[in-house]
Protein backbone atom coordinates (compact mmCIF):
# COMPACT_ATOMS: atom_id res chain seq x y z
CA UNK A 1 0.00 0.00 0.00
CA UNK A 2 1.55 3.53 -0.73
CA UNK A 3 0.79 6.36 1.27
CA UNK A 4 -2.32 7.83 -1.16
CA UNK A 5 -3.81 5.02 -0.93
CA UNK A 6 -3.37 4.99 3.32
CA UNK A 7 -4.21 8.54 3.17
CA UNK A 8 -7.79 7.25 1.41
CA UNK A 9 -8.32 3.95 3.51
CA UNK A 10 -8.04 5.69 7.14
CA UNK A 11 -9.89 9.04 5.86
CA UNK A 12 -12.55 6.50 5.12
CA UNK A 13 -12.38 4.46 8.49
CA UNK A 14 -12.41 7.78 10.52
CA UNK A 15 -15.58 8.59 8.61
CA UNK A 16 -17.18 5.70 9.59
CA UNK A 17 -16.27 6.06 13.12
CA UNK A 18 -17.01 10.12 13.14
CA UNK A 19 -20.36 8.59 11.96
CA UNK A 20 -21.54 5.75 14.62
CA UNK A 21 -20.22 8.45 17.50
CA UNK A 22 -22.86 10.88 16.01
CA UNK A 23 -25.49 8.13 16.29
CA UNK A 24 -24.49 7.88 19.72
CA UNK A 25 -26.70 9.30 22.26
CA UNK A 26 -23.57 11.08 23.91
CA UNK A 27 -22.39 14.25 24.80
CA UNK A 28 -19.52 14.69 22.61
CA UNK A 29 -17.43 17.03 21.03
CA UNK A 30 -15.67 16.04 17.93
CA UNK A 31 -12.86 17.89 15.64
CA UNK A 32 -11.27 16.20 12.60
CA UNK A 33 -8.57 18.22 11.50
CA UNK A 34 -4.76 17.70 10.31
CA UNK A 35 -5.01 13.56 9.86
CA UNK A 36 -6.60 13.71 13.94
CA UNK A 37 -10.23 12.37 15.26
CA UNK A 38 -10.53 13.74 18.43
CA UNK A 39 -13.08 12.74 20.67
CA UNK A 40 -13.67 14.89 24.00
CA UNK A 41 -16.57 13.34 26.33
CA UNK A 42 -18.38 15.09 28.62
CA UNK A 43 -16.15 14.10 31.62
CA UNK A 44 -13.25 16.14 30.02
CA UNK A 45 -11.53 13.22 28.78
CA UNK A 46 -10.34 12.33 25.27
CA UNK A 47 -10.08 10.02 22.81
CA UNK A 48 -7.78 10.87 19.81
CA UNK A 49 -6.90 8.67 16.65
CA UNK A 50 -4.48 9.71 14.49
CA UNK A 51 -2.52 8.93 11.56
CA UNK A 52 0.79 7.78 10.79
CA UNK A 53 1.77 7.93 7.63
CA UNK A 54 5.57 7.06 7.91
CA UNK A 55 4.56 3.49 9.44
CA UNK A 56 1.41 3.21 7.72
CA UNK A 57 -0.69 3.10 11.46
CA UNK A 58 -3.65 4.16 13.11
CA UNK A 59 -2.32 5.07 16.47
CA UNK A 60 -5.25 5.32 19.27
CA UNK A 61 -4.34 7.08 22.34
CA UNK A 62 -7.22 7.09 25.73
CA UNK A 63 -7.03 7.35 29.26
CA UNK A 64 -5.92 3.61 29.81
CA UNK A 65 -3.05 3.78 26.72
CA UNK A 66 -1.55 4.17 23.47
CA UNK A 67 -2.08 1.97 21.30
CA UNK A 68 -0.80 1.13 17.57
CA UNK A 69 -3.04 -0.24 14.81
CA UNK A 70 -1.70 -1.82 11.18
CA UNK A 71 -3.16 -2.96 8.57
CA UNK A 72 -3.66 -6.94 8.08
CA UNK A 73 -6.44 -9.10 6.66
CA UNK A 74 -8.75 -5.96 5.48
CA UNK A 75 -9.10 -4.40 9.16
CA UNK A 76 -6.94 -2.40 11.68
CA UNK A 77 -5.17 -4.69 14.41
CA UNK A 78 -3.91 -3.48 17.51
CA UNK A 79 0.20 -4.74 17.45
CA UNK A 80 -0.04 -4.94 21.31
CA UNK A 81 -3.74 -6.27 22.30
CA UNK A 82 -4.35 -7.79 18.81
CA UNK A 83 -7.40 -6.15 19.20
CA UNK A 84 -9.42 -5.16 15.70
CA UNK A 85 -10.09 -1.06 15.71
CA UNK A 86 -13.51 -1.87 16.70
CA UNK A 87 -12.73 -3.93 19.60
CA UNK A 88 -10.18 -1.68 20.93
CA UNK A 89 -12.35 1.45 20.48
CA UNK A 90 -15.96 -0.40 22.31
CA UNK A 91 -13.36 -0.70 24.92
CA UNK A 92 -12.31 2.59 25.16
CA UNK A 93 -15.44 4.35 24.97
CA UNK A 94 -16.80 1.92 27.70
CA UNK A 95 -14.11 3.09 29.61
CA UNK A 96 -14.58 6.46 29.52
CA UNK A 97 -17.71 7.40 28.14
CA UNK A 98 -20.16 4.21 29.77
CA UNK A 99 -21.27 3.38 25.86
CA UNK A 100 -20.00 0.75 23.73
CA UNK A 101 -19.37 1.82 20.34
CA UNK A 102 -19.96 -1.34 17.42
Amino acid sequence: MDDSEFQEIVDDEFVRIEDRVDELELDVDIDASGGVLTFTLDSGSSIILSRQIANHEIWVAAKSGGFHLKRADGGWHCVNTDESLEQLLNRVFMDQAGASLF
